[in-house]
């Protein structure tokens, strides 16, 4: 009498379905831990930018006097001056640089008619292309959104 075993071979099939579910399942959390990091670095570096606008309207307000000086445009380079203005600024572009090599920064401090009060704005922008994985160019539109801004004012 034979027997027929209908059944044979459904234990490995079950095993291979599981590696598959396994490793699909693996391959899910790297990319989602990669991702992490990305946005992980990208608050590091907008931390640094707000803490380090700070520390220029501080300096800002520790020489009020000569308040007039401190004065940049994007993309300037960093003034040579010895005067306390020039070393404040250059000392910050000096730690955007460290913070992030391609950003530009922006000062302006302007007073406001009738009072003794000046506007002072700082502007930091930086490309974040670096940790955003792509394979192609971004268009126009992709390229201005990759390209943060932040802008800080205050009054002193």
């Amino acid at each position: 009498m034979q027997t027929y075993y209908k059944q044979r071979g459904v234990g490995l099939l079950e095993v291979l379905i599981a590696v598959l579910i396994l490793s699909v399942s693996l391959l899910a959390i790297a990319s989602l831990q990669t991702r992490s990091l990305q946005y992980n670095q990208s608050a590091y570096v907008r931390s640094q930018i707000n803490i380090l606008a700070y520390d220029i309207f501080d300096r800002i307000r520790a020489n009020r006097t000569n308040i007039d000086n401190y004065a940049l445009d994007a993309g300037d380079e960093a003034p040579a001056g010895t005067d306390r203005a020039s070393v404040d600024t250059r000392e910050w572009l000096e730690s955007i640089q460290r913070v992030w090599p391609n950003a530009t920064a922006s000062l302006e401090c302007t007073l406001i008619a009738g009072t003794n009060v000046h506007k002072c704005t700082a502007s930091v922008s930086w490309d974040e292309r670096t940790y955003i994985l792509r394979d192609d160019e971004p268009s126009e539109d992709e390229d201005a959104d990759m390209r943060p801004t932040f802008t800080y004012t205050t009054s002193i």
